[in-house]
């Protein structure tokens, strides 16, 4: 399906990005704090302009966004190749983030709108498509750098398959309001956007945001740092720690294929229960040992249990808002806006104690999840009580 290529697309460049981070560095001579500067302003500029951008998704012509979010998609992919230093790059990724929110994010609407009564199982469908990406990322790049290549050789490759993606897209992607020629006027889009503000008073729906910024913490925040934390404070080479990430992601992978068949047997919640106490049990773990093998098995059960919590997570976001697809992606980007402080903070920590103590601070996800969840499994009728 072309929504799972483009989500495919989209986290490819995210794990060969993340991957390339020591030699992004060394290269642009970044600092921490600057590292946590890209991971973090770029996706708040973008969740200033992405809620709108997912209002007209719902009331114009979905697909047009989409295309177009996918051809600055492409270009920033282009522009990211040709960075020479901080504030190239930042630009680069700045343009990047609103793009993916029009490319990827409403596909994902889109892919919950062909059928509402199964949100989790697309939505492990889509995370699994999303990990695959993830995977080949780190053995894209390391491939190239064998061949002799760098990290720039592989945005220019992604930005060659991004374009190949989106004239697939435009054959297929269907118009969900073919009728509409003009786009509706600022004022309407405004009033959808207030109207989709009220939600928020909807402790439901605040619940499934919030968990979902927490569960960020344990996995694209711990992503964003992970090849880092291995040359800096595990003390390999970028090849070992492109390595680490690609077991990580690995045993990732594998849990979202595993995911697909069980949230058709298993309710989404309960899984996540577990695998949330595991979390709290390996990550410490996984911080405290110096032996090298040991941290690659620790790194992959982590990789493998936290495989879930953006799908079930997500996919419970949309069920609390039937119908609303544009107004859940929306609200997730204001509640994102915090979240993308996240990054930020963990790089200013590292620079101030050291990335090996400011690494802990993301043991607060799984607390914070541990607290917040539901003892029941919610319906998607928003005014049924909780406890």
């Amino acid at each position: 399906m072309i929504y799972l290529l483009i989500e495919f697309i989209d986290e490819l460049v995210f794990g060969l990005e993340d991957a390339a981070w020591p030699l992004i560095r060394n290269d642009l001579h970044l600092t921490y704090a600057q590292i946590g500067i890209l991971l973090s302003v770029p996706g708040l500029l973008a969740n200033l302009i992405e809620p709108f951008l997912f209002i007209l998704g719902d009331v114009w012509r979905r697909r047009v966004i989409i295309l177009i979010g996918g051809v600055f998609f492409t270009l920033a992919c282009a522009l990211t190749a040709t960075s020479q230093n901080f504030v190239w790059l930042l630009l680069a990724f700045i343009l990047f983030n609103p793009s993916s929110g029009a490319f990827v994010g409403l596909a994902q609407g889109a892919l919950m709108d062909t059928d509402r009564n199964r949100h989790e199982q697309n939505m492990a469908r889509w995370t699994f498509a999303g990990s695959l990406g993830v995977f080949l990322g780190p053995l894209l790049l390391g491939g190239l750098i064998a061949l002799g290549f760098g990290w720039r050789s592989g945005f220019w490759a992604l930005a060659s398959f991004s374009t190949l993606i989106l004239l697939i897209a435009f054959k297929l992607i269907p118009d969900n309001k073919p009728g509409l020629v003009s786009p509706p006027k600022f004022r309407e889009v405004i009033n959808q956007l207030r109207m989709t503000f009220y939600e928020l008073r909807n402790w439901t729906v605040l619940r499934w945001l919030i968990l979902l910024e927490f569960s960020d913490l344990m996995l694209d925040v711990l992503y964003g740092f992970l090849a880092l934390y291995f040359v800096d404070v595990a003390g390999v080479t970028p090849t070992s720690a492109a390595f680490a990430v690609a077991i990580w992601t690995g045993f990732g992978l594998l849990g979202d294929f595993l995911l697909i068949p069980l949230v058709e047997r298993v309710k989404g919640l309960d899984y996540l229960r577990i695998s949330v106490i595991l979390e709290l049990v390996l990550f410490p773990l996984f911080l405290l040992t110096s032996i090298y093998w040991l941290k690659l098995v620790l790194l992959g059960l982590l990789g493998f249990f936290n495989s879930g919590w953006y799908a079930i997570l997500k996919a419970n976001l949309f069920s609390s808002l039937p119908g609303k697809t544009g107004s859940a992606l929306a609200l997730d980007n204001v509640s994102g806006m915090f979240g993308k402080l996240i990054p930020a903070g963990v790089g200013l920590a590292a620079q101030a104690f050291g990335l090996g103590t400011a690494i802990w601070l993301l043991l607060a996800g799984p607390i914070i999840l541990l607290i917040g969840l539901p003892r029941r499994y919610l319906t998607s009728d928003t005014s049924t009580p909780e406890t």
